[in-house]
């Protein structure tokens, strides 16, 4: 895959879908945000802590359509986003006091599975947080990429687990969700945040299955 000197600093993980540099917004706390080439236009999965790909997304035709898995997620770049790109953004309905703090939320998702007009399957994914939701796309080549959020993730052992938060979420919505993930079939995982060296990977049938049982035991009883 070949990389323009104006989008030097993305990785290009597919051929419509590319993942932003690091960013370390809390200390411990590793995430990137991933712009995928859809059908109707660019669309970008979770956010970028800084403006410092900002030249590099516009040189890659800009964002249509922005979509945070949950609350996490939102801050002062929501707005530039925004305003950079003219991009409509996706949320938790659930979360819209928290996430609108930051920036206006253009379409508020409720707890509905769907197909939305940017080929985009809204996955309600509750649990790790009250508004926490999954996104999965098929790609221009057939491959499905799967976004969970923080609902799974990649350890620094490179096992997948979950996280529930003191004080928030529900154990057994949690519980639920990675019961749901573990009903669709993937070809790229992608979460939010990461433990480890990377944040996707490759699964097939089997992998997958063993990555949801995975993550279902870090589930607290």
């Amino acid at each position: 895959m070949t990389t323009s000197s104006a989008t030097q600093n993305l990785v290009q993980l597919r051929h419509d879908l590319w993942q932003t540099r690091l960013d370390t917004p809390l200390p411990g706390l590793t995430t990137h945000a991933y712009l995928w080439r859809g059908p109707r236009g660019n669309v970008l999965f979770y956010s970028p802590a800084t403006e410092a790909d900002f030249d590099a997304i516009e040189a890659l035709g800009g964002v249509r359509a922005q979509y945070l898995s949950h609350l996490d997620e939102a801050g002062p770049n929501l707005a530039r986003i925004a305003e950079r790109f003219g991009s409509r953004l996706h949320a938790p309905a659930a979360e819209l006091d928290a996430i609108e703090r930051h920036a206006a939320v253009d379409v508020p998702l409720g707890y509905e599975r769907y197909v939305d007009d940017n080929g985009v399957e809204v996955l309600p994914t509750p649990g790790h947080s009250d508004g926490s939701t999954s996104y999965l796309v098929t790609g221009s080549g057939g491959e499905r990429y799967l976004f969970t959020g923080d609902t799974m993730f990649l350890t620094k052992e490179g096992t997948w687990a979950t996280f529930l938060v003191p004080g928030r979420g529900s154990a057994a919505e949690l519980r639920n969700s990675v019961a749901l993930l573990g009903t669709v079939a993937p070809d790229l995982v992608i979460s939010s945040a990461f433990g480890g060296d990377t944040a996707w990977a490759v699964v097939d049938g089997s992998q997958w299955e063993r990555s949801v049982q995975q993550a279902a035991a870090t589930v607290p009883s």
